[in-house]
């Protein structure tokens, strides 16, 4: 919801010219992505009727309204990983951010397998698109832990830098990309032409992603996932 509130206001806003996005640098971390109770979800899956309704009416249909207004967003986005970036949090980002700098001792995780379900925002397009199918198969198969300087050889960040020059060189790249030394008209009507051919698949690709993940909330092995996440045990998965 900030993040949705933040890209409105700036959106209107003709004095705001780049959005710098970082995480809180008490924790050490970007974003530990989306938060998953399961008990909203026993409820969200139950028998009950009204339940059902709002299943098949699009019910994580503002997840992807979300992702769409990022790739839509026509400013310059610069993400800057100062920590650990999980599921959510990096898919986001890679999806709405046009340049990633992460620190040296951050990380990414795209942890959607221990959960049982599959990435969101696109990656089943985007992953494929950047690494090719192999690659991208192999992060999302395994959701093992990638470091920054792996992100970085991979081609999925920009550059790695020490921690405490992170956001300094976000800001001075940040003021490349606006008057008077960056064509910000320029850079805005480049985005929206190398956005605009994709879209379509992105839109597309979410969905399939959506109806995937709502048959998956109801399997065996997305329970034992939360469960164990909870209680901070391995998963015993059953592929059912």
């Amino acid at each position: 919801l900030e993040i949705k509130a933040v890209l409105l206001d700036m959106e209107h806003d003709n004095n705001a010219k780049v959005l710098i996005m970082t995480g809180c640098e008490k924790a050490n971390a970007f974003s530990s992505g989306g938060y998953f109770d399961l008990n909203f979800f026993k409820q969200k899956f139950s028998d009950n009727l009204e339940t059902k309704k709002s299943m098949q009416s699009n019910d994580l249909s503002p997840r992807v309204k979300k992702d769409i207004k990022f790739w839509n967003f026509s400013k310059p986005v610069i993400a800057a990983i100062n920590g650990l970036a999980m599921g959510a949090g990096i898919t986001m980002i890679l999806m709405g951010a046009d340049l990633i700098y992460m620190a040296e001792d951050a990380w990414l995780e795209f942890n959607f397998i221990k959960r049982g379900i599959i990435a969101q925002s696109a990656m089943s397009f985007i992953l494929p698109f950047y690494l090719g199918f192999q690659k991208a198969k192999e992060i999302l198969y395994f959701g093992d832990k990638i470091s920054a300087n792996e992100a970085e050889k991979l081609g999925l960040i920009n550059k790695v830098l020490p921690p405490n020059q992170l956001m300094k060189y976000a800001r001075e790249q940040a003021l490349k990309l606006i008057p008077p030394e960056g064509p910000s008209l320029s850079i805005k009507l480049m985005k929206k032409t190398m956005h605009e051919y994709f879209r379509e698949i992105i839109i597309q690709t979410q969905e399939l992603e959506k109806e995937t993940n709502l048959k998956l909330y109801k399997t065996h092995d997305f329970r034992a996932a939360m469960r164990s996440f909870k209680n901070k045990k391995t998963t015993k998965f059953k592929g059912r």
